[in-house]
């Protein structure tokens, strides 16, 4: 079969690999319909992640149609089509039935202290090849599989693997609740669903930072209150807007990726190609130094925490790789902010999803702005980490 292979530090290529296996009584094997390139996948490729494996298959989100399953798979069968959780869990360690699954004690290879399991990830998160290809194993199917009812389509139930769940993580994680102001940080895929999550969780009103004119425009479809960072400053300008006070909650969607502009390692078969990052630190390093972790604060850290009013909450689910130690810990507790982050624990929150989608009170499909085949993942690997306006979320067509 056909798969998008990590081999090095910006060289990831379409390979030729071999089908998977059922491996374990409770695995499934799924033909996968639509997989997704995300944000975190770019932190794998520019390496700002850490550990990957060579030959490791890339991707975390898919929905497919179940091709075989395992003899302790007793509910699915061959047909049934289905939302792969990006996070991996057993279903019957403490941690998931408690609702931790992305803790899980069982499925990471690592021992049950290596913390998050998921597909295509680095060494310390298994690894388990990703989504990223026309066939896939599952392990632990009845936990990490959802059916998909018959009238969400392929286009909406693949939202719900990752980028959805992740960003109402995100707004349980800030404590959103009745008519709080929200700041979202990052106006990208789950910038977009942290803003429809936030609504959804009661807040009043919903501010969003970001520097791509398509992005924002599509925050204010969403009717949130919009900020450039590249003509505004956006801590001043949300205090100015909130009377002085700040926001009640932060939802920080970026993580490390506000940094500063930098020159370094991208998709494609070892080429150097600029990867711009979102925006420019005072204290970066000489331009053309590549990016390494603990080097200079998050931006985004940085703005979450001064636009935050006072006891208020920030909710982190953008990516900080091991590594990354700069957070302003003693502006954050001179505050009295709540901090929470994590992973998010996907198959907690997939099948409540599914069902705002199936109901029509949510429809995801306008945030798709590319179809590509897996020809052209490469290509789009490329564009989407250069950030190109009108790029925000890339499905690929698998079949």
């Amino acid at each position: 079969m056909k798969a998008v292979v990590w081999h090095d530090v910006g060289d990831i290529r379409l390979d030729e690999v071999p089908d998977p296996k059922i491996l374990e009584p409770s695995d499934a094997l799924i033909r996968i319909t639509r997989s997704a390139i995300c944000g975190t996948d770019l932190h794998l490729v520019r390496g700002t992640m850490p550990g990957m494996v060579p030959g490791t298959v890339l991707g975390h989100e898919a929905v497919g149609v179940v091709e075989e399953v395992g003899p302790a798979v007793r509910g699915f069968t061959p047909g049934d089509r289905v939302v792969v959780t990006s996070t991996i869990g057993c279903g019957t360690c403490s941690y998931c039935r408690a609702g931790y699954f992305a803790q899980c004690d069982t499925a990471n290879p690592n021992g049950p202290g290596a913390g998050t399991s998921f597909f295509g990830g680095p060494e310390t998160t298994g690894p388990v090849d990703g989504l990223q290809a026309e066939y896939a194993r599952i392990p632990f199917a009845m936990t990490t599989l959802v059916r998909i009812p018959d009238n969400v389509a392929d286009d909406q139930a693949i939202f719900v693997s990752d980028i959805f769940p992740t960003a109402w993580f995100g707004a349980r994680l800030a404590e959103v609740g009745a008519g709080d102001s929200v700041l979202v940080l990052g106006a990208g895929a789950v910038g977009q669903f942290a803003i429809a999550s936030a609504k959804r969780q009661g807040a009043g009103r919903v501010f969003v930072v970001d520097g791509i004119a398509s992005r924002l425009d599509l925050a204010r479809g969403q009717n949130a209150e919009t900020v450039d960072f590249n003509a505004e400053d956006p801590v001043a300008l949300v205090k100015e807007l909130t009377g002085g006070i700040g926001v009640d909650r932060v939802i920080d969607a970026v993580g490390v990726d506000a940094q500063r502009p930098a020159r370094g390692p991208a998709a494609g078969q070892g080429d150097d190609l600029e990867a711009e990052r979102e925006v420019a630190a005072p204290d970066a390093a000489p331009d053309g130094d590549q990016w390494v972790p603990g080097n200079a604060p998050s931006l985004a850290a940085r703005w979450a925490v001064e636009a935050v009013a006072k006891a208020g909450t920030i909710g982190v689910i953008g990516v900080y790789p091991p590594g990354f130690d700069r957070f302003p810990f003693g502006q954050a507790m001179n505050k009295n902010l709540t901090v929470h982050m994590g992973n998010c624990n996907h198959r907690r929150y997939v099948p409540k999803l599914l069902g705002l989608v199936a109901s029509g009170a949510v429809d995801p499909t306008p945030f798709i702005t590319q179809h590509e085949e897996p020809t052209s993942a490469i290509d789009a690997y490329r564009t989407f980490d250069r950030r190109e306006e009108g790029w925000l979320k890339t499905v690929l067509d698998v079949s």
